[in-house]
């Protein structure tokens, strides 16, 4: 199944999903960064599903999943996974986030542990603040005629900006995610991260744990991977000569350390 289907959420938000390797494969769950979807993930699933039956879907806000109004929460975007696990009927995968899609995956381990197998964290943190900066986004967001702007913001945080300026390929169907997202959808993810402090919390982590951080990353920092590396019993640490999207910088490398420590 390589076509984008859907589920509906016990709250009414229906979500997309794509569905793609052979059924007879462990479950790999991929959880996008905030303003981007699914398809950030097009450059690793020729890689993933050599081994996987791997699961990527729009988060709330993203893509073509629904966009709610009001503030989401990583408690509900943490539970829309359990949801969307428990329509496939899977009972128990692996999960790799990135950014928000690590803030799910924190969650996740610190909620549901049951349902996780091997938990990556890329690129991610228990807390960034200050919650004063998320309101000046939120606020910024009402009052822009587009997401041009945002775009252009997005793209310089994720990025070299080598990359940027040679217009690398690569980055140029990051800009049309970040357009194609929501105000609404975008404010709502904001709220999340804004209202989220993991950082005592993750140390009831139990699953086996890779965290992989960017030394350049200006977004989640390097030493934010390594507080939740030496917070979370036993976590390995990648550090990646990256900005924030490594699986699009060194999509080779970051396949290698994802596959390294999953069938490790």
């Amino acid at each position: 199944m390589n076509d984008t289907t859907f589920i509906t959420t016990g709250d009414g938000v229906r979500l997309a999903y794509r569905l793609e390797g052979e059924a007879n494969k462990p479950v790999l769950v991929l959880s996008n960064s905030i303003a981007t979807t699914l398809h950030m993930w097009d450059g690793q699933i020729a890689a993933l599903t050599e081994h996987f039956r791997v699961l990527r879907y729009d988060g709330r806000g993203h893509g073509q999943s629904d966009a709610p109004a009001g503030a989401y929460s990583v408690d509900r975007l943490g539970r829309d996974v359990i949801e969307l696990l428990d329509a496939l009927g899977f009972e128990r995968v692996h999960f790799l986030g990135l950014s928000l899609g690590g803030y799910v995956g924190q969650w996740l381990g610190i909620h549901a542990p049951e349902r996780i197998d091997r938990l990556i964290l890329s690129n991610t943190s228990p807390h960034l603040g200050p919650a004063s900066e998320f309101d000046a986004r939120i606020a910024a967001l009402q009052t822009s005629p587009d997401m041009d702007a945002a775009a252009e913001t997005f793209l310089a945080n994720w990025f070299p900006a080598a990359m940027i300026k040679a217009k690398d390929p690569a980055t140029e169907p990051f800009r049309a995610m970040v357009r194609s997202t929501t105000p609404q959808g975008l404010a709502g993810n904001y709220a999340a991260v804004r209202d989220s402090d993991l950082r005592r919390t993750i140390a009831l982590i139990s699953r086996p744990t890779l965290v992989i951080a960017g030394k350049d990353d200006t977004v989640t920092l390097a030493s934010h991977g390594e507080y939740i590396a030496a917070a979370v019993p036993g976590a390995q640490l990648v550090m990646m000569e990256a900005v924030h999207l490594p699986n699009v910088e060194h999509p080779d490398g970051y396949a290698d350390a994802v596959l390294n420590f999953l069938l490790g």
